[in-house]
């Protein structure tokens, strides 16, 4: 009976302990997000350098890389006014701004002139855009990624996952893949990461999209059938339909890989403990691990629990820089002068092991070498996060990110 009572008064300790440390956990996030919405009133026009188009030609096809989004959405506006035949788009957020309806209106034109035109957004992620605006012209076939994707048990944490790609192919010889979205706001003052890429690859990515379209929309396209072996790019997708997810693989491979540099630039650093560790076993074998994030990013929840790695790494050699004065969104690396990759998958669990993503893995010294270049540039207009000054944070800091370390996972 003793045994009993105290089993109950354990019971009830643990769950006022849980129920607090939930109530702390939400009573900060309100507190860091009127923090940060009241500071944004007052943050001057994000500002940063960067890299004009670059075009490499290999044996694969031509690969151009884009570090300023306006770039970006004059080509992609370009191919999409010249497109012939057929037109896939994906996109997590569309914008119902100035470059988001010049996009609708050329997808809009193309289907007009006998241009067969997909498109594919996700719902949760354009929440806050007018629903008029996703009114698209009968013309245009489209799929709207649902809030629960059908056909799974909703306890699946794998239906709620979302579409967080970004792409875009036009008559099967161009396709676009990387971090940006469609919208002003990423037009000028977001520094993110895409690329357009033509010949062996195209088909891998259409492959991609076929796949997702077939799987929930209609009607059915045809599949791919000129794909190759030995094409220098591979592409990833983690489809958390079928719980696979090789993106994660493809970082813990390359990295482990690494002999003399693994340079890294991501929107959101929030790694599991295989990423960690692998990291850090990589700086103690004297390979120069760098990575950049945003001093303060779009989500500053994200920020907090990301702080709570920075002693670990910083420790272990890895040494972190913060982009300064704008939104970091990219979701790049590169390694010993050879392989680099760019994408949609952030380093966090939400992209590594829950939503769809699509990450192109590039074997080529030319493509590398601009990549250093653009991370190089990028440095310049960081700081460094040293261990002597990260340990002076206050008390109150490091608090905070003990209290909210339990999210982690969740993000």
């Amino acid at each position: 009976m003793i045994g009993y009572v105290n089993l109950r008064r354990l019971g009830t300790w643990l769950r006022r302990i849980l129920l607090g440390l939930f109530g702390s956990q939400l009573l900060i996030i309100a507190v860091l997000t009127g923090i940060d919405s009241y500071r944004k009133r007052f943050r001057p026009q994000p500002s940063f350098p960067y890299c004009l188009p670059q075009t490499l030609a290999d044996d694969s096809g031509d690969v151009r890389i884009y570090t300023f989004g306006a770039d970006l959405y004059d080509d992609m506006l370009a191919d999409i006014d010249a497109a012939t035949t057929r037109i896939d788009f994906e996109t997590f957020i569309w914008k119902s701004d100035g470059y988001g309806q010049r996009v609708k209106d050329a997808l809009t034109r193309a289907a007009h002139r006998g241009v067969d035109v997909h498109v594919i957004y996700d719902r949760f992620a354009n929440l806050v855009v007018p629903r008029r605006f996703f009114d698209l012209d009968p013309k245009i076939h489209v799929h709207e990624h649902p809030l629960l994707r059908r056909g799974q048990p909703a306890w699946l944490p794998t239906s709620w996952a979302r579409t967080h790609r970004k792409l875009l192919i036009i008559d099967s010889k161009v396709a676009y893949l990387g971090g940006y979205n469609i919208g002003d706001l990423y037009a000028t003052d977001w520094r993110d990461t895409h690329i357009r890429l033509s010949g062996s690859p195209v088909p891998e990515l259409e492959n991609a999209f076929i796949d997702f379209w077939n799987a929930d929309a209609r009607p059915v396209l045809p599949e791919v059938t000129e794909r190759t072996w030995d094409s220098p790019v591979r592409v990833h997708r983690n489809i958390p339909s079928l719980f696979t997810f090789p993106i994660r693989s493809m970082y813990l491979e390359a990295i482990d890989r690494a002999n003399r540099n693994c340079w890294m630039t991501h929107a959101y650093l929030i790694p599991d403990e295989g990423l960690t560790s692998t990291l850090i076993a990589a700086a103690s074998r004297g390979v120069d691990v760098r990575i950049i994030v945003p001093a303060a990013s779009n989500h500053v929840v994200a920020d907090w629990l990301s702080r709570g790695f920075y002693r670990r790494l910083l420790e272990g050699g890895v040494r972190l820089f913060l982009f300064q004065n704008a939104m970091v969104h990219a979701k790049t690396a590169t390694i010993d002068g050879i392989w680099s990759t760019i994408g949609t998958a952030n380093m966090d669990n939400l992209s590594l092991a829950f939503n769809y993503e699509l990450n192109v893995e590039i074997l080529g010294a030319e493509t590398a070498q601009v990549m250093e270049g653009i991370f190089s540039q990028d440095l310049g207009n960081c700081v460094e996060v040293t261990l002597e000054e990260w340990e002076r944070r206050s008390i109150v800091a490091k608090a905070t990110e003990a209290i909210l370390a339990p999210l982690r996972p969740l993000f």
